[in-house]
């Protein structure tokens, strides 16, 4: 994974901005030139005017706005562009056999294309032949013009020519992204990047067990919390005041995705996913402790590395900012919005938004204050005197992991000596989606846990090293 190649472009080059002059350049020579000769009939204007017209603002756009981690995408404006030089061809005369052997080297154009832009060759040098190309190829359909040095009639090539001229200029701002980090590609979501090495049997589970509900399993485990006590008392001393036990079962559980990194690992579209070092913690809050109290959802960025008083701030941040302002979050505004759309097209709206999540085309603000996508899913029953519950999972989003916890309860436990010693617990209980990961990796991860909340000072320091998903 940390040897996989990723082109990008900076928006700092000169390079990259000479490519939009060039290009933006060619959309007003075309669309000068369609105003003085006119547009023709609706299919010219369609896959000769406006076609290359959009696909060269998106590759513009792009590159300006999103190459330095998706430079990639341009591949889709390409592909654009060799289906609008493909129906040019059709003005020349040529047989069917030429017309379709010219529409085989557009494909084989924008395959290489793709496959050079994705990163499975580091010559990216060999843009410049490839843009080269198709250039000789107008030139020479157009050989006429130029031989007869008609200026005139030579105009109509300029759009082209500007087009290529800043296709060929960009190749030489194209640089490789530093080894040691990975970069999107193709396959990747806003919030994960594709698990590709997954076991066959893992591959093919998602399509078997389709649902959320239908692949859910269920975890129950309590623990002492005489030292738990005792670390919170301190932490207090220490300063923070609000500190509690929620802070630190949160925590240590950020802490084991140190050692067990594929628990943050989600379903979506039947793939299995990586959200890498962010985790997304999701938790419902009440503004005041009443019945009738409204309810919101907060949603804190968690870190592997963070420390017990880094997720503390965080989430406390959260916290307070809800409490401290009326109850028009981001998650309040978009579900208000929501129930301002009549039923039966509110209900057209949810399905919408469900196949836009299951091929990765759910805008980046909406997965931000959606409950439904994160790592992890909290509920404290503590904080309602009642035991922990199984919540279910959602259906709707990627949210693989739901824990809930209880109030404190006391026992007294007999010793080997035969005296009884009074011990205080708190109960949890998991429901997990099984697909992520199999059954021997969350019973380690839950031993591993157990063993950080019987040690919490650990969480006082940064971790020493922190595993990285397989690719």
């Amino acid at each position: 994974m940390n040897k996989r190649i990723s082109f990008y472009v900076s928006r700092k080059n000169l390079l990259a901005w000479a490519m939009a002059l060039c290009l933006g350049s060619s959309v007003v020579a075309r669309i000068v030139l369609a105003c003085m000769r006119g547009t023709g009939g609706t299919f010219h204007l369609w896959s000769q005017i406006l076609l290359p017209i959009f696909a060269s603002l998106l590759f513009v756009s792009i590159t300006l706005s999103n190459g330095q981690e998706r430079f990639y995408k341009t591949a889709i404006p390409i592909w654009m562009l060799a289906a609008y030089f493909g129906f040019s061809v059709n003005g020349f005369g040529f047989g069917r056999m030429v017309v379709i052997l010219y529409w085989v080297a557009l494909v084989f154009f924008a395959v290489i294309y793709t496959f050079i832009t994705a990163g499975h060759t580091k010559q990216g040098w060999l843009l410049l032949p490839l843009f080269a190309c198709p250039l000789a190829v107008i030139l020479y359909l157009h050989r006429q013009i130029i031989l007869c040095a008609d200026w005139t009639a030579a105009v109509i090539l300029l759009p082209d020519l500007l087009l290529h001229l800043g296709l060929m200029i960009l190749v030489f701002a194209i640089r490789i992204h530093p080894v040691g980090k990975y970069h999107a590609t193709w396959g990747d979501r806003p919030d994960g990047r594709r698990i590709r090495t997954l076991p066959p049997m893992s591959q093919a589970s998602p399509y078997i067990m389709v649902s959320r509900t239908g692949s859910t399993n269920y975890f129950a485990d309590s623990f002492e919390i005489t030292h738990l006590e005792r670390y919170v008392r301190q932490k207090r001393r220490e300063g923070l005041t609000n500190f509690g036990l929620t802070h630190v079962l949160l925590a240590c559980y950020a802490r084991a995705l140190c050692r067990y990194p594929s628990l943050n690992r989600f379903l979506a579209g039947q793939k299995v996913y990586s959200r890498g070092e962010d985790i997304q913690f999701c938790m419902t809050i009440k503004k005041e402790m009443t019945a009738d109290a409204p309810d919101t959802v907060i949603k804190v960025h968690l870190s592997p590395r963070d420390t017990a008083e880094e997720v503390y701030r965080k989430m406390n941040a959260q916290v307070e900012n809800v409490k401290n302002t009326p109850l028009d979050s981001s998650f309040d505004s978009t579900a208000q919005a929501l129930t301002m759309i009549p039923g039966v097209f509110l209900k057209f709206t949810v399905w919408m938004l469900k196949t836009l999540d299951y091929f990765g085309l759910l805008p980046a603000f909406l997965l931000e204050v959606s409950p439904f996508h994160g790592s992890l899913f909290f509920t404290s029953m503590g904080s309602l005197g009642i035991p922990p519950i199984y919540h279910h999972l959602y259906d709707f989003g990627n949210l693989p992991v739901f824990g809930s916890f209880g109030c404190k309860r006391r026992t007294l436990e007999l010793q080997e000596d035969g005296t009884m010693v009074p011990r205080k617990y708190i109960d949890f209980k998991f429901t997990m989606d099984e697909r992520i990961v199999d059954g021997y990796y969350y019973a380690a991860f839950f031993k591993h846990y157990k063993r950080l909340l019987h040690h919490p000072e650990i969480l006082d320091q940064p971790p020493e090293e922190v595993l990285q998903d397989i690719d």
